[in-house]
């Protein structure tokens, strides 16, 4: 079927489950109803990895770089020379180097418009880096390389959406990486994404302190007076529904967090630690504000479990769906913002 989608999926790290949870999620024949899938890897990893599972009953069409789709079967692209030295649950530099090339021909492959969207499995964030990487994850690199400045790394569950204004940065800098000029910037890509790409209308966003219970009124610390305070105004002022600053503990331990669409978290753990605790195997990790979609599992290497046929690849495809019903969603978006008649016909059907 030529209409379905070409969803890229890259290989991460070799040593880790990345294999283990892509294989477990094209295992479903039903998968190649829905959508074509494109694994970029090495077939001779991929093959070690099914050996290592026990998983006979399953197989890659391996194509090299720029070969055409088998739309009937998964496919994998093999972009790795030879044969990689697999060492179960270790970080190595050649896992990591095997993770940069698999991104990188992918992300190709994706501005070129070969697939229609990508799903990059995790991979180690420091036996990645080199001279020509210096990313500190796939969100810095895949903006770097779309030529945005304003993006917005997104944890999205059925029940929750949660960004960060600050992403993989110290905790000791936050502060200092903080302005009200930064923060408004990841409010309007949140809203934005929360009409484009998930087909809310007016979205409701609530924005987190930095501070225990948001400063105090100053008693803990004056950045929520100084600069997240006069943000959230001045999203208000420019149409955007936002509330805040709220102290992070009780607006998650109150179940407050339900009744907004999107969440702005001023740091990493602030934002994601309860989005795990609340969502762990569904979530997704979504890239907003980039012209194309990506998704990944919001869980790392899994190294521990690596190659113990112990790992859920349940984040996994929750990342692949979702990827497809953004790409839909924007397509519908654009429908309707291009044709007011569209929109009218939209809300008949529903």
């Amino acid at each position: 079927m030529e209409d379905k989608l070409n969803v890229g999926i890259t290989h991460g790290d070799i040593n880790g489950i990345s294999y283990e949870i892509i294989i477990k999620a094209l295992l479903d024949p039903m998968v190649n109803e829905l959508f074509t899938p494109v694994v970029y890897g090495s077939g001779k990893a991929a093959s070690y990895h099914r050996k290592v599972l026990g998983i006979n009953d399953f197989s890659f069409n391996i194509i090299n770089p720029g070969a055409a789709f088998n739309h009937k079967v998964p496919n994998l692209v093999n972009v790795i020379e030879g044969e990689p030295a697999i060492e179960l649950g270790k970080s190595t530099s050649e896992a990591g180097a095997a993770a940069v090339k698999a991104l990188e021909i992918a992300t190709n492959d994706l501005l070129e418009g070969t697939i229609d969207v990508l799903v990059t499995a995790p991979f180690n964030k420091s036996n990645t880096q080199s001279d020509t990487f210096k990313y500190p994850g796939h969100t810095e690199y895949l903006a770097e390389r779309a030529g945005v400045k304003d993006y917005l790394m997104l944890l999205v569950s059925d029940t929750l959406r949660v960004g960060t204004v600050t992403g993989h940065l110290p905790l000791k800098d936050v502060a200092a990486n903080l302005s009200v000029e930064k923060i408004l910037a990841k409010v309007k890509v949140l809203h934005k994404s929360l009409q484009y790409d998930f087909g809310v209308r007016k979205p409701k966003i609530a924005v987190l302190g930095l501070n225990p219970h948001a400063g105090d009124n100053g008693l803990l610390g004056s950045e929520e007076l100084n600069i997240i305070k006069p943000a959230v105004e001045a999203a208000n002022k420019l149409g955007i529904i936002a509330y805040g600053p709220y102290g992070a503990d009780g607006f998650f331990g109150s179940g407050l967090y339900k009744q907004f669409d999107g969440i702005l978290a001023m740091y990493h753990d602030q934002g994601l630690v309860p989005f795990k605790t609340i969502a762990f195997h569904s979530g997704v990790n979504f890239t907003a504000g980039l012209p194309f979609v990506r998704t990944s599992p919001d869980h790392g290497t899994g190294y521990d479990i690596a190659g113990k046929n112990e790992a859920s690849e349940e984040s996994l495809l929750a990342a692949i769906y979702m990827a497809i019903d953004i790409y839909k969603k924007r397509v519908e978006y654009t429908e309707i913002n291009s044709n007011p008649l569209a929109f009218t016909k939209l809300a008949k059907e529903r």
